[in-house]
């Protein structure tokens, strides 16, 4: 009897996958390469990154532009899909898109997979700075304790579930004031579920502050985290105290109840 893939029983892998997976993130991490440097990349056989390369081709995966290989569209077309089948994207897109207009700065919408922050959407505001850094943030996955949204979300996990994330991506630091101490951080999330939101105080990035609250649905499961962030030149004082903390808890606020609203409308539509 083949075993479910959705339970966590230990299982086999395949090892032409995981190559073939390889050879993705190899191309992902090199921005296309040659046949010849993927071989030196991944110390492979020639035959091997060939082959791999070629059933990718077939299957619209890579495209091939003279002799380098990049990653093709499909991906984006995959990630589009992805992206669209989360609630919290659904139903928190136009608040976000609403408060990064209302604040000027960046404002992010976050989630946890495999232990990890994954940026759903960043909208810009008509002030926010920093456009380089902060697009190449939401195309990769990152540490969750060094960020507003990555420590909104750990403080609403279960503390087993956070110290299997910390045992398996430790807490390496960003900047100076990134906390890497396992006791420090259980207690900065004690004071985030205190105060209802997290406070990133240049940890991920100098220059940067961010406020970042937890997206929770009627369970209180949290689901994500949205933020705002910007300089600490307009992030100071009373806005990064007061006035942006009131703006990104309320702005969660809504967001969970939308979301309560639609999966109870959902739920009602079974029986009709």
């Amino acid at each position: 009897m083949p075993e479910n893939p959705n339970t966590d029983a230990p299982s086999r892998t395949l090892s032409t996958v995981d190559t073939a997976v390889s050879v993705v993130r190899a191309l992902e991490e090199l921005n296309g390469a040659r046949v010849a440097e993927l071989v030196d990349y991944l110390d492979l056989s020639k035959s091997t990154v060939y082959n791999h390369l070629a059933t990718l081709r077939k299957n619209n995966l890579v495209a091939k532009d003279g002799d380098s290989y990049h990653l093709s569209l499909q991906f984006l077309l995959l990630g589009e899909y992805v992206r669209n089948q989360q609630i919290l994207y659904q139903v928190g897109k136009e608040e976000v898109e609403a408060l990064a207009e209302k604040t000027g700065e960046y404002a992010h919408l976050s989630t946890e997979q495999h232990g990890l922050r994954i940026s759903l959407l960043k909208v810009r505001g008509e002030r926010a700075v920093g456009s380089q850094y902060q697009r190449s943030k939401i195309q990769r996955p990152d540490n969750l304790h060094a960020s507003s949204t990555g420590k909104a979300i750990l403080a609403f996990l279960p503390r087993s579930r956070v110290e299997e994330i910390v045992d398996q991506h430790g807490l390496p630091a960003k900047t100076d004031a990134t906390i890497t101490d396992r006791d420090a951080l259980f207690d900065e999330l004690d004071a985030i579920r205190e105060r209802g939101y997290a406070c990133n105080d240049e940890e991920e990035i100098e220059g940067l502050r961010a406020v970042g609250a937890p997206i929770r649905d009627r369970n209180g499961t949290v689901l994500g985290a949205l933020s705002v962030s910007g300089p600490t030149s307009r992030i100071k004082g009373e806005q990064f105290r007061d006035t942006i903390p009131e703006m990104v808890t309320s702005t969660a606020n809504i967001i969970e109840v939308n979301m309560n609203m639609a999966a109870r409308s959902s739920n009602a539509g079974r029986f009709d």
